[in-house]
């Protein structure tokens, strides 16, 4: 098998991130759309939510990361022992995310779960692939929260609730849904006629429920979508 070679260049991002709030331990940000939350190999594509941080606040690293195009909340340790405890709560799903999308189309069902598992696709990097042979297991619920047209287009306003953490996770089980995310040039996001010059991926993180890793408090963050 040939390696896989990642050739993407991100174009200069010039919104910058949002400190939403941040103590002894950790940060609460707003990461643009059009930032990547790591530094790739290449580079060219040295900045990033980490990059810009650590400027900042050295020693910080990430928790977790949102994709490139995706906008919204993120929590950044301020040292490596807080990681390790914000990880702990990530691998064990004791951590609540909410996200915000524009999906196209308008979705049948008022709510509803997408239980379909997913694996990475070798021949179509960087896309992702349903696999109930080889994926790993992936869960993600829906609220509809409103249907909608831009001009002549049918859009849909979602709240996803993943349940578990597989990468482009939401993205392809909108897909699979039958109504991908607008904006979403991996999983059909583009197709539609009046969609193919949407500015961005319409997928926003907007709650992050979890414990502080010092204090036990219940944290319950919220970041208001700009869509």
């Amino acid at each position: 098998m040939s390696p896989i070679i990642d050739t993407f260049i991100a174009p200069p991002c010039y919104d910058t991130i949002e400190i939403l709030y941040q103590d002894d331990h950790l940060l609460l940000i707003g990461k643009p759309s059009g930032l990547l939350s790591l530094s790739g190999k290449n580079p060219l594509n040295l900045d990033s939510v980490h990059h810009r941080l650590v400027q900042r606040y050295p020693g910080c690293t990430l928790v977790h990361r949102l994709d490139f195009g995706t906008s919204g909340l993120m929590v950044v340790a301020r040292n490596k022992a807080i990681n390790a405890a914000l990880c702990q709560q990530f691998s064990a799903r004791s951590v609540t995310k909410g996200y915000t999308a524009l999906l196209c189309g308008h979705v049948e069902k008022d709510e509803g779960i997408i239980d379909a598992p997913i694996a990475k696709d070798p021949a179509l990097f960087p896309r992702m692939a349903i696999c109930p042979v080889n994926g790993k297991p992936a869960r993600s619920r829906y609220r509809v929260s409103e249907r909608l047209y831009q001009g002549e287009v049918a859009l849909t306003r979602v709240e996803l609730m993943p349940e578990t953490g597989r990468t482009h996770q939401l993205r392809i089980h909108c897909q699979q849904l039958g109504h991908p995310i607008a904006g979403c040039d991996l999983y059909g996001g583009l197709d539609l006629p009046g969609l193919e010059k949407t500015p961005r991926l319409m997928l926003h993180a907007s709650e992050l429920h979890f414990a502080h890793p010092v204090s036990g408090e219940a944290i319950h963050a919220v970041n208001a979508s700009p869509f």
